[in-house]
């Protein structure tokens, strides 16, 4: 025993100086609540009768504002000190009827998905011939090719974040060059022969020319057919449009302080998604993890020193004016300053590694500390940078630290605004390791920042 004190002490002196920083009361009450959220499968049952019954939930559908309605009378039935609703005006879009036809050298039709706020054909199938790129550089350096053609964006997936660029602005610059429409490579790295939808974007004095997408695989064999030297024709039909702006809803609860009530934590994710799939990870699956976080507390009796305020954000997807309004709302009333942390949920209710974390470092020093108790789980990895696309205002208008719930990605991208994100896609043990990252970090921020 005595050769291994040295070891011991060495080891004492490399821990974390953080990991050393939660009260031993408030650690017990995480390790009851983490304990809890593995052992209950409330919230598989709540999340699969949810998006088996509301899919679709697009921002201005009747399926979301029904969404939310369910989702109130849920809340107000677990009995949270405060349930409410915040208006929020949404852009309403319109997919309808949709098609990609190839007509030359072959004619076949293609798995399809118009982008989201993509405007339509005018009522009428638009036939051109094909140019295929890789990137904006090769569109720039191809110019006098545009006009008349329907660009295709054939651009490899390299990661989300460098990707996602065609898919947004690709109309705007395909259009500049007098293009008549574009059809880009779906972003993903994985398909079997599943198109992924999105928003695109328009800009001001550029004409407005419709945007859809086609799978990988399609997308490689129109650029093998060119590469060939032949004449490859589409036909695309598209009856999208947008509708004025609708009146939505983010929907939300709390839990009440118990010393520091007008301190607040806030988390959740976004309620809406696209008009395909059910939306169960994207993200249905990050706003009921967090939903059983909150409801396990109040199950627990644990009340924090400081208010967990619960939000479903509305219109993510497709305009971000959930998280606009919600901002706007608190830094009106003044409690804008008075947020200690907002975590979010939005990757994916996939098996939990941790949270990325954009703070400064006395507060990043904290939620380290809040990691040990995730650790054994697998859960407590805790990395710089991070947040989420409904909290990000509240850090910018605020400096509001914010974290965001990290999972096992190696997935997420092949389903990812797709028919093919539905509730099968997720295991419920999973689901309810995230439930206990959220608890735990939800909970322990109350209590000890």
């Amino acid at each position: 025993m005595k050769h291994l004190l040295p070891i011991l002490l060495i080891s004492a002196l490399c821990r974390p100086l953080a990991a050393q920083t939660l009260p031993a009361d408030a650690r017990a009450q995480a390790e009851r609540l983490r304990d809890a959220a593995l052992a209950d499968a409330t919230v598989w049952t709540r999340l699969t009768d949810f998006v088996d019954r509301f899919p679709q939930r697009l921002s201005g559908s009747p399926m979301l504002a029904e969404a939310l309605d369910h989702i109130e009378a849920g809340l107000r039935a677990d009995g949270f000190d405060r349930v409410w609703r915040q208006p929020v005006m949404v852009p309403h879009w319109v997919r309808g009827h949709e098609y990609v036809r190839i007509t030359s050298p072959t004619r076949r039709e293609l798995p399809m998905l118009g982008l989201g706020n993509s405007v339509g054909t005018d009522g009428r199938p638009l036939e051109a011939d094909v140019m295929v790129v890789a990137d904006f550089e090769e569109l720039a350096a191809r110019a006098g090719e545009a006009r008349g053609r329907i660009v295709l964006f054939n651009t490899p997936f390299t990661n989300y974040g460098a990707t996602v660029g065609i898919r947004v602005r690709g109309p705007i610059e395909a259009a500049k060059l007098g293009a008549a429409a574009v059809i880009i490579r779906s972003v993903t790295p994985y398909s079997m022969q599943t198109p992924h939808t999105g928003t695109t974007r328009y800009e001001d004095g550029v004409p407005r020319i419709p945007a859809a997408a086609i799978t990988p695989e399609d997308a490689d064999w129109i650029a093998r057919d060119v590469a060939r030297g032949q004449r490859v024709r589409v036909e695309l039909m598209m009856e999208a449009r947008m509708l004025p702006d609708a009146l939505s809803h983010n929907v939300i609860a709390e839990i009440r302080g118990s010393e520091l009530p007008d301190e607040i934590v806030v988390m959740g994710g976004h309620i809406d998604s696209w008009d395909v799939g059910q939306g169960a990870m994207d993200d249905a699956g990050g706003c009921f993890a967090a939903w059983e976080a909150l409801r396990l507390m109040k199950e627990l009796g644990i009340r924090p020193r400081r208010t967990i305020r619960l939000v479903f954000w509305t219109n993510e997807e497709n305009g971000l004016r959930g998280g606009e309004v919600y901002k706007d709302s608190v830094a009106a009333n003044g409690e804008l300053e008075r947020h200690v942390l907002a975590i979010e949920s939005d990757a994916g209710v996939f098996r939990p590694e941790g949270f990325g974390v954009t703070a400064d470092d006395p507060t990043f020093a904290k939620v380290q500390a809040i990691g040990t108790v995730l650790e054994p789980i697998g859960a407590g990895t805790i990395r710089r940078g991070g947040g989420g696309a409904d909290i990000g205002p509240l850090n910018r208008a605020g400096n509001v630290p914010m974290a965001g719930l990290n999972v096992d990605g190696s997935k997420y991208f092949w389903y990812h605004h797709t028919h093919a994100d539905t509730i099968d896609k997720l295991k419920p043990d999973e689901v309810q390791a995230c439930v206990a990252a959220m608890a735990v970090l939800s909970y322990l921020a109350a209590e000890t920042f």
